[in-house]
């Protein structure tokens, strides 16, 4: 059975581990999330020490997928706006570790990051991914809209331009 769980900074900091792994794994396969290739479990971890800190300090929501006590999956909403965007949010590095991948838990963390979100008064959510990557397909089928595509935008993780697709979702407060 999958647990969506919505994270302290503590329990952040207890699961930096399981969240190394599912970070080097995404990147390892191909994801276009800021990192280069290679990259292991122990690169990520001064990444993961900084969302733990900014989950405690108030400026992200960090939601994570568990199947037998082990994270599988992950998502981040950017809460922290300038204070003429206090409405918007920024999702962020929707993970999930290539051996969970096809039991839904994309769609599960996304829904419960826009409940999250909604229910700190964010009224619509803003994301951008890779051109062409598998991770596009998922958001319009979530009720996201296309906005455009910006092109080289990034680096794929093992090199090379890749263009990125700005996505966003208006979501009940």
């Amino acid at each position: 059975m999958t647990d969506i769980r919505l994270l302290s900074a503590a329990d952040a900091r207890d699961m930096l581990p399981d969240l190394c792994d599912v970070l080097a794994d995404c990147v390892n396969s191909g994801a276009s999330v800021g990192f280069m290739q290679p990259y292991g479990p122990a690169d990520a971890m001064p990444y993961w020490q900084g969302v733990a800190d900014s989950v405690e300090s108030g400026a992200t929501l960090l939601l994570v997928a568990v199947i037998e006590s082990w994270v599988v999956g992950t998502v981040q909403v950017g809460t922290a706006q300038m204070p003429n965007q206090p409405h918007r949010g920024d999702l962020k590095k929707l993970l999930v570790h290539r051996s969970a991948r096809g039991k839904g838990l994309a769609r599960l963390l996304m829904e419960a990051a826009e409940r999250e979100a909604a229910r700190i008064g964010k009224t619509l959510l803003v994301l951008d991914t890779a051109t062409g990557s598998d991770a596009e397909a998922i958001y319009p089928r979530l009720g996201w809209q296309r906005v455009g595509v910006v092109p080289d935008y990034a680096l794929w993780p093992e090199g090379g331009f890749c263009d990125t697709t700005i996505f966003y979702k208006r979501i009940a407060a």
